[in-house]
């Protein structure tokens, strides 16, 4: 019989390596879960864990075996059954074989599948894997209290902690060989005139010289060993350094349409949307801040409990919106040291001729200013004149402008993950 043992040291965590492994093998099936589960969730439960099902026969593992070996000889009887073309029944399709999914049966048996849970984070994650801000660029340091340790050298002083130690050790080795360089010198010249004495016929030798050379080395000796392996002067420690670190300051605008064309459904779809971007902002982007605007006739800037759970109403003028966005862009968030961003949803009505003013807007004002701007329309209507006036738009700046339409709630997760895909930076 053959063992395979595992001697790789095992840390206090190797529960965890083996979980993320576990996560990397089954990805697919993991994302294919989050995906569904944001389509059945409410807007309250969004980030929550899930609960994981593989089928049995994607778990399988490998296993090691011996073959048969040796010379073996075997005689098949021939096919008395089947011709070329012929289906097999698979074993146990008639009789029930467990595993869930069909009718009662008095035989059969089987594996249930394999059900895990995933935590808050790990949904997170398989949530917003291979998004971004598009066109993210450096703008200007963001103050200095981010800062990076980083390694800066050698020092002769410093903590326990960040003893360097070989470099300690290489000094250690400098000195002695500095202090016991001329005593070794001396021990090798008191040997060789050791050897010429005793090598002397016995009747020649200075026996009283022998013994003075003899004491001279052990002395040296005895001198050399009392220097230190390791002194104090010899310890070298790491330098280390705070830099500041420079980061993107971004700023993304959400523009929420809650006019009385929207009803509840579509309201819910729109928070649905911007939650996601919300919980994909606090995630990935540790200081961009997020500025909550909602519009029907008039434009207000929120915060994220009004913005979500506010009940107001009215009817629409989208360009308020876009002109309450400009002259915030103005006030606190120049464009020289910004990342400028821009969400925006709504069911495409709109006031009479205020759809051709919000062209003027976005591509006078806003676009020229901006990173990126999207434009979702939740509507399972035909367009109307503001997604054509926004069509113009997405002619003219290609790269930082972007529209999808969302139809019902199984859009919204393929949708937002279009969106803010992965993009090469202008």
């Amino acid at each position: 019989m053959s063992y395979i043992i595992d001697r790789r040291l095992n840390g206090k965590k190797k529960s965890t390596v083996n979980r993320q492994r576990f996560l990397r093998r089954y990805k697919a099936h993991i994302k294919k879960a989050v995906g569904e589960a944001m389509n059945s969730r409410s807007i309250t439960d969004m980030d929550k864990g899930e609960q994981i099902s593989i089928p049995t026969r994607d778990i399988n593992e490998p296993i090691f075996s011996h073959g048969a070996g040796g010379h073996v000889e075997r005689v098949l009887p021939g096919n008395k059954e089947f011709i070329t073309g012929d289906r097999i029944p698979r074993q146990g399709q008639q009789g029930g074989s467990g595993g869930g999914g069909g009718g009662a049966s008095d035989s059969g048996e089987g594996v249930d599948d394999f059900v895990f849970q995933i935590s808050q984070e790990e949904f997170l994650d398989f949530m917003f894997e291979g998004l971004q801000l598009p066109n993210m660029i450096k703008r200007r340091l963001a103050g200095n209290e981010s800062f990076q340790v980083v390694r800066a050298g050698i020092s002769n002083e410093g903590t326990p902690g960040r003893i360097n130690v070989v470099r300690s050790m290489r000094a250690a080795n400098a000195r002695r060989i500095a202090l016991t360089s001329g005593k070794r010198r001396n021990i090798r010249e008191l040997e060789m005139e050791l050897d010429v004495e005793e090598g002397k016929d016995p009747a020649l030798r200075d026996m009283r010289r022998i013994e003075q050379l003899r004491g001279r080395i052990a002395e040296i000796r005895s001198r050399i060993q009392r220097v230190p392996f390791l002194d104090d002067f010899d310890l070298k420690y790491n330098l280390l350094v705070r830099q500041p670190r420079p980061r993107s300051k971004a700023v993304m605008f959400c523009l929420m349409d809650v006019s009385g064309s929207m009803n509840q459904a579509t309201k819910d779809m729109a928070k649905r949307f911007f939650l996601l971007l919300y919980l994909f902002l606090q995630r990935s982007y540790e200081y961009t801040e997020v500025v909550f605007i909602r519009h029907h006739t008039s434009a207000k800037e929120v915060d994220e409990e009004e913005f979500f759970y506010s009940r107001e109403t009215g009817g629409t003028i989208v360009s308020s919106a876009l002109k309450l966005m400009r002259r915030i862009m103005l006030e606190r968030y120049p464009a020289s040291e910004w990342n400028i961003y821009g969400a925006q949803a709504s069911d495409g009505d709109n006031w009479n001729d205020d759809s051709s003013t919000c062209h003027k807007i976005l591509i006078n004002d806003i676009m020229p200013e901006v990173q990126y701007y999207s434009y979702v329309e939740i509507t399972p209507r035909d367009h109307q004149a503001l997604w054509e006036e926004y069509e113009s738009v997405r002619a003219l700046f290609p790269e930082h402008f972007t529209m999808e339409q969302i139809v019902d709630v199984q859009d919204i997760y393929p949708v937002f993950r279009q969106l803010f895909s992965h993009k090469v930076a202008a």
